[in-house]
């Protein structure tokens, strides 16, 4: 089967060039020449391996190679690279912020919450229950906090929008899935270009938060149902898919997607995903797909 290590430069340091690529061909054993999707910041080697193949083992071999150049391996088949579906978190992937540690800032409480999203974030507690906690803490806040969280606290991390709207106008479809609130998906979906966007309801009593959140609550297995129900609905294969987030709650349909990467993401979970962006930004996805730079569509 037909492989290729897509190689994605740091946006700052050193960039690539062809004797790095000669070294990364020569360690995962290059099969042809390197193609350049943007010169110096991320190109294509094709190899011949197979399926059962450690692909991030490869990977490891070919930013080993690079030396002092800090990049990212994404290593999969051709044939199935180019994706039809993009599920996608939201907060500190698609966006540099969790909106519920920016909402409690105004209750005086923005450390004890962030520990908290923090552990649950890393796996050390249960999602469910720690956001029940953290929303009975913004108890008696007015709904107007979270427009004035909007406006000057949430902002899109670097090449959210090029990867929505990109894969976009070449067929896929876009979803933002999360584990916050439909007062900031909504805003953030329509920032981005997302088709649409799943999350929690806070519940507002008399124009302020009543400390509660609609049950059930959508954490992580209603995440992998998202994942589960619009590949179904689209009729599309499991390698059809790209999932991205940075969060225990988010590797159930990270481990279930046809590439499944893990975004500047909690140790545990860079461990578990099939792919890792540690160093990129959201466009490494693009340069993953074999996108070209000039096929980017930039807002």
């Amino acid at each position: 089967m037909d492989f290729v290590a897509t190689l994605i430069a740091s946006p700052v340091g050193p960039r690539l060039d062809a004797a790095a690529l000669t070294r990364a061909g020569v360690a995962i054993g290059a099969a042809g020449a390197p193609a350049w999707l943007q010169a110096g910041v991320a190109a294509d080697i094709p190899f011949a391996g197979h399926v059962l193949d450690d692909k991030r083992a490869i990977a490891a071999r070919a930013q080993a190679a690079l030396g002092d150049i800090h990049a990212d391996v994404v290593v999969q088949p051709v044939r199935t690279r180019r994706k039809k579906l993009l599920l996608a978190d939201m907060d500190s992937t698609i966006i540099g912020q969790e909106c519920i540690d920016e909402l409690a800032d105004y209750a005086g409480l923005k450390d004890h919450v962030a520990a908290i999203t923090e552990r649950a974030m890393r796996g050390e507690i249960e999602f469910a229950p720690a956001l029940r906690e953290r929303v009975a803490l913004l108890e008696g806040l007015p709904i107007e906090v979270a427009d004035e969280v909007l406006a000057s606290r949430i902002t899109l991390n670097p090449g959210a929008a090029t990867l929505v709207r990109t894969m976009r106008r070449h067929g896929a479809y876009t979803c933002l899935v999360s584990g916050g609130f439909t007062l900031f998906t909504h805003a953030v979906a329509r920032m981005a270009g997302f088709d649409e966007d799943r999350a929690n309801t806070l519940i507002i009593e008399d124009g302020r938060f009543a400390g509660r959140v609609r049950e059930p609550i959508l954490g992580r297995e209603a995440k992998l149902e998202t994942l589960t129900a619009l590949r179904a609905a689209r009729g599309l294969a499991h390698a059809d898919t790209l999932v991205i987030g940075d969060g225990a709650n988010d590797l159930g349909m990270i481990e279930d997607a046809g590439l499944g990467v893990a975004y500047h993401a909690k140790p545990a979970v860079a461990a578990a995903a099939a792919a890792r962006i540690d160093h990129g930004d959201l466009t490494a996805l693009l340069f993953a797909q074999g996108y070209r730079r000039d096929e980017f569509v930039t807002p």
